[in-house]
């Protein structure tokens, strides 16, 4: 840990060419030195911040008693603006944003994004501040990094409210299954589009008028791209399974797509079929035990699955372990409150190091000395069942053509259900005596490029009149573990 009331902090920095002694220096002698209080530099004053602002200064004493007598002090809180009404004093905010660092034992980094984010948490680890932050943007980007920095400096990175706020998953992960063998993490990480999907169902809203009412409910962003199109959920899903893998997982070899094309159709037929639709963050080893696929997507959950449960702007994590087991993490995973409870988490377990003099670490993804080989397979590659919803010219040629189709993509189809629809709604000219018949198709597993040839060719057949959806069954013997969770407004 830093001594930053140190002399010798001020002429040998961990920057230079002696930062090694400088380490050194701190991991023989921070035994013995006697902190008294831990000061805190807070960077961010949104809603998040407010919140771990008023429980630092309301909650101090108890903060006390839970690190063995360290008195945690905020020194200030930086921002950007000081001409804006914020809720504390406007002694606590300065936009000396440098001489907030330097006055730090531990900086809070709560502006989200990038940038500046990455450069003061960079200069925050280089001048020996510990640093805890929510930034799952930044730490899915640049995690490996970030934590090789603060690895070397002998300082700590700590960052569990950055995947599901309140839920405590990046600790288990990290620590306790640490010993053991993960094989799948499967979970809903994003409370926006689950409230959405969850809305769908149970009102009959398009995605349009739920996400109208997530965003006046404040669960929703003016801009939700970053929700709807999956980019969140990504995010989430790489800094999961870098853990999980102990690997360096690219953010960009996470496969990523969104609720965008969901319709009430695609709804319809998820419960037609006893299904719901969730958008899911899957992370799981393959077959081979050494190829691992990372990827978000919809996709159909039976409603006796755990994860259908799961209503609302809740989150839930399921991870398989080959020693533990199943295991399930349930609650909030956003909000300012929660959020808070999880930076607040990290804050005091920095203390209790500085208190009881132990050494920090900061966990590496993946370095040099525990270099492993890790391949992370392509969508094309993951093999799944899959439900297609078309709307088709009802006849007997029609359904010969659609199951020839199948036939010569090498697919094998577990089930065909037919019905007749309502045409009066759809936007294709058809003529009086066509009769539209709707088709609920299921394969057998198959791979995803098998399933692309597929929408190629039936765009293509004189009989199909759309493809309503085509979506991914999830599976993964869940119906064997005997999990389940009360069912939540």
């Amino acid at each position: 840990m830093p001594l930053r009331n140190s002399k010798i902090s001020g002429l040998i920095t961990k920057q230079s060419s002696l930062g090694s002694v400088y380490i050194l220096y701190n991991r023989v002698l921070g035994a013995c030195v006697d902190y008294r209080s831990l000061k805190l530099a807070l960077f961010g004053a949104g809603r998040v911040g407010s919140c771990v602002a008023r429980f630092l200064l309301s909650n101090a004493d108890e903060l006390k008693i839970r690190t063995g007598g360290l008195d945690i002090e905020l020194i200030g809180i930086g921002v950007k603006d000081l001409s804006k009404s914020r809720e504390l004093d406007a002694s606590y905010y300065t936009d000396d944003l440098e001489g907030l660092i330097l006055r730090a034992d531990v900086v809070i980094e709560l502006i989200g994004g990038l940038h500046p984010a990455k450069e003061l948490i960079t200069r925050a680890l280089q001048v020996g501040a510990d640093v805890v932050s929510a930034n799952k943007t930044l730490i899915s980007e640049h995690g490996r990094e970030l934590l090789a920095l603060a690895s070397s400096v002998g300082a700590q990175f700590l960052y569990e409210a950055a995947v599901c706020a309140a839920i405590p998953v990046i600790r288990p992960l990290k620590d306790s299954l640490s010993g053991d063998v993960i094989q799948k993490i499967s979970g809903i990480v994003n409370g926006t589009t689950n409230f959405i999907l969850d809305r769908m169902e149970s009102t009959g809203d398009s995605l349009e008028n739920a996400l109208k009412v997530a965003q006046d409910l404040g669960y929703a962003e003016s801009d939700p791209s970053a929700d709807i199109e999956g980019h969140d959920a990504a995010a989430k899903a790489t800094i999961l399974a870098s853990l999980a893998f102990h690997a360096d997982i690219p953010r960009t070899l996470v496969y990523r797509e969104g609720i965008s094309n969901i319709t009430q159709e695609t709804i319809s037929a998820a419960r037609a079929s006893n299904k719901f639709v969730r958008l899911l963050a899957i992370c799981e080893r393959m077959a081979n035990d050494t190829d691992i696929s990372v990827r978000v997507h919809p996709a159909l959950i039976d409603r006796k699955h755990p994860l259908a449960a799961v209503r609302g702007n809740k989150n839930a994590i399921f991870v398989q372990a080959k020693l533990a087991g199943p295991l399930m993490f349930y609650g909030s995973g956003a909000g300012g409150l929660e959020t808070a409870s999880a930076i607040l988490g990290d804050v005091v377990s920095i203390a209790r190091r500085y208190k009881a003099g132990s050494i920090p670490t900061s966990e590496i993804w993946i370095d040099n000395r525990r270099k492993r080989s890790v391949k992370v397979s392509p969508i094309d590659l993951i093999k799944t069942r899959y439900q297609f919803v078309l709307f088709a010219i009802q006849s007997p040629e029609a359904l010969a053509q659609i199951a020839r189709t199948f036939a010569e993509c090498k697919v094998l189809l577990d089930s065909l259900v037919q019905s007749r629809v309502d045409c009066s709604n759809l936007h294709t000219k058809l003529s009086e005596s066509d009769v539209i018949m709707r088709l609920v198709v299921v394969t057998e597993v198959v791979t995803d490029s098998a399933i692309s040839s597929v929408i190629v060719e039936l765009k293509n057949c004189s009989h199909v009149v759309s493809i309503v959806s085509v979506m991914r069954i999830e599976q993964g013997g869940f119906e064997e573990t005997g999990l389940a969770l009360p069912e939540t407004a």
